[in-house]
């Protein structure tokens, strides 16, 4: 029997984040998910009136094939799914992994030149579809996670499924108060860091394109970041587990970066391309049942009393800067008081405290 929260979750795919209607074609890309799964997303798709186009996908696959990709393959794929993603006006992902670092052993080179070869496909979904993606509960995530199997499947539909319209709402004022601020502060152990964010705009995300979902989010002026930024979480990047990850920024750039004893791998993926050393998204998480981070950036970017700041390529306006780079990597800063409180100030005002926000028209926003 089809567990009843699959279909509960396929509802929400296709209602509150992409609004299927007769006049969409969707494409859903299943990478190690259960067949009955995919098939209740296909008759819940279906059931709105859109056409539907499936691809399936394995990551014991993917790996062989990353492992042989040469520029020229990594072209072809390109060249042959970016006319797919052209064709339709939806784009829903499921991503299970039985194995969360399958790719460990894939070189940096080769992954890099994937980035750069397949970056136009990701830009022309991000930009022209209604997209949403999202994890599956398996027990590889559950171990990542350090959760039981049916503990994590709980977990996982408690937070995929919070009332993102109550969301919403709540996070309005924070989008009014980040589109006048000009000068962000951010203070905590081992961090305090200013820049601007004038002019750029910002995006509450609220269900519509990642699962799970609340964080709000916006991009530094280009050039006017500076100071030092200690990240607490572990990040889990190309298949590989970043620790510690400390950066010094001069100017909008980063200047020193360390990850103890993966120090020269984080250099060489920020050495990507021109744009890897810049920073293309700044955003406040805040989802109230997400409070600890599980090596996976979909769930720990939405942590309740977290930032993240992320090197690499920026979302076009509004929230976005204009910088361009085949990565785009969201690394995890906590503020709550168990992982060491912190501080951030807009134009001088403190807006939030050790993960509270602590205006009054924020606080619908705290757990």
């Amino acid at each position: 029997m089809l567990d009843p929260r699959v279909t509960r979750l396929a509802e929400l795919l296709t209602t509150h984040s992409t609004k299927l209607t007769s006049d969409d074609r969707v494409l859903i890309h299943a990478f190690d998910i259960p067949d009955e799964c995919v098939a209740e997303l296909v008759r819940v798709a279906q059931s709105k009136g859109a056409q539907v186009v499936v691809r399936l996908e394995s990551n014991i696959v993917r790996r062989q094939m990353m492992h042989g990709m040469t520029k020229a393959n990594a072209d072809l794929i390109a060249s042959v799914e970016l006319p797919e993603m052209k064709e339709v006006t939806a784009y829903i992902a499921l991503r299970g992994t039985h194995n969360y670092a399958e790719q460990a052993e894939v070189p940096a080179d080769i992954l890099q030149m994937w980035s750069k070869a397949y970056r136009g496909v990701l830009n022309h979904r991000v930009e022209n579809t209604k997209w949403v993606v999202l994890r599956w509960p398996t027990p590889g995530m559950a171990q990542q996670a350090s959760m039981s199997t049916p503990a994590f499947e709980e977990f996982y539909f408690n937070v995929c499924c919070v009332d993102y319209a109550k969301m919403a709402e709540a996070a309005k004022p924070l989008q009014e108060l980040m589109d006048k601020t000009d000068r962000v502060h951010i203070k905590g152990p081992g961090t305090d860091l200013e820049f601007s964010i004038k002019g750029i705009g910002s995006v509450p995300c609220t269900g519509e394109c990642n699962i799970p979902d609340g964080e709000c989010f916006t991009a530094p002026v280009p050039g006017s970041m500076n100071g030092t930024i200690q990240y607490n979480t572990v990040s889990l990047y190309q298949g590989t587990e970043f620790k510690d990850i400390f950066f010094k920024v001069k100017d909008g750039r980063i200047v020193e970066a360390t990850a103890g004893a993966n120090t020269q791998k984080l250099n060489d993926i920020l050495d990507t391309d021109e744009g890897g050393r810049s920073f293309g998204e700044w955003a406040l998480g805040f989802n109230p049942q997400v409070l600890h981070p599980m090596k996976d950036t979909l769930f720990d970017e939405k942590i309740s009393g977290s930032f993240h700041l992320t090197p690499g390529n920026s979302y076009p306006p509004p929230g976005g800067n204009a910088n361009q780079s085949a990565i785009h990597w969201d690394i995890v800063c906590i503020q709550r008081q168990d992982y060491g409180g912190g501080e951030i100030y807009f134009d001088g005002v403190l807006v939030r405290k050790d993960g509270l926000f602590v205006l009054p028209q924020l606080a619908g926003l705290n757990p």
